[in-house]
């Protein structure tokens, strides 16, 4: 059940657009909302900040008003209202302060924002968002556009029917139920690890046989690369979500492994939504 959503904000243009869909999810699940921007400060004026509860230097002043401000501004908007908001802001690095808060605040999911076009290829490349999703223990929900009307009717679950997908691909199962989607599980086969139909179809009856639940829409998708083919998926398809399980920079390796073409980054828009596993 999903009770405490997170958006890390730098009150940029895509921080808005994931804040504008985490409302709304907000509304949908009735869940609680937090609003985190980090304020990274060079460690000996952060020392001076955190290590003394009577001493704030002026720059740490300045961005509290600024943030203030800003928060403010976020909550006034017509498609926030009605929802409970909590607004914090922390000195500490971007990337492990959003890491620490969702754990002291038992997060149940992270919301973040990412540029549209150029922006797949700097989520799964060194950027902060990518940096959450490769070390978050709870799922990430990645957002690429606004979204005035946030609904995912058909949600793709790429899988290389591994064991350690069963959680993730769980965790997907109950997206899918809460949003009402229609769920589509997709085994990517390549020319480099190709696999027989026959030897794919034995692999899922394995796979589904541990997690004890039945999944009626599994297809094979034949590509010449598993990100390519996930992506070309899931435009076929029309989905509205991509979602991945992860491990660590091994997981996203396997699926965005950083050499999608400039062509097939234009077409990444989808939003994403990850699980660690």
């Amino acid at each position: 059940m999903t009770k405490k959503l997170l958006v890390p904000t730098d009150f940029s243009k895509q921080a808005n657009q994931a804040f504008e869909v985490a409302c709304q999810l907000s509304k949908r699940y009735n869940a609680q909302l937090h609003l985190l921007h980090l304020v990274e400060f060079p460690h000996t004026i952060l020392e001076s900040v955190t290590g003394s509860q009577n001493f704030e230097p002026p720059e740490a002043l300045f961005f509290l008003k600024m943030a203030q401000k800003n928060f403010q501004e976020l909550k006034s908007q017509a498609f926030a209202t009605g929802i409970e908001i909590i607004d914090v802001v922390k000195f500490n690095s971007i990337h492990q302060g959003i890491l620490d808060y969702a754990k002291h605040e038992s997060i149940d999911t992270i919301i973040m924002g990412s540029h549209g076009t150029s922006g797949f290829e700097e989520l799964f490349i060194g950027s902060n968002t990518e940096k959450i999703v490769r070390n978050a223990s709870r799922p990430v929900l990645v957002i690429k556009k606004q979204h005035t009307d946030f609904k995912v009717k058909t949600l793709v679950f790429a899988t290389d029917l591994e064991d350690d997908n069963i959680e993730p691909l769980k965790k997907a199962i109950e997206f899918a139920k809460a949003e009402d989607a229609n769920l589509k599980v997709v085994y990517i086969n390549t020319p480099d690890r190709f696999e027989t139909t026959e030897k794919i179809t034995e692999l899922f009856k394995k796979f589904t046989a541990k997690i004890n639940k039945t999944i009626s829409n599994f297809e094979i998708y034949n590509d010449l690369k598993v990100e390519r083919g996930i992506m070309n998926y899931a435009k076929n398809t029309n989905a509205d979500l991509i979602a991945i399980g992860t491990h660590g920079r091994k997981g996203l390796a396997h699926f965005f492994n950083g050499s999608l073409s400039e062509d097939l980054v234009n077409h990444a828009k989808r939003p994403v939504l990850t699980f660690r596993i």
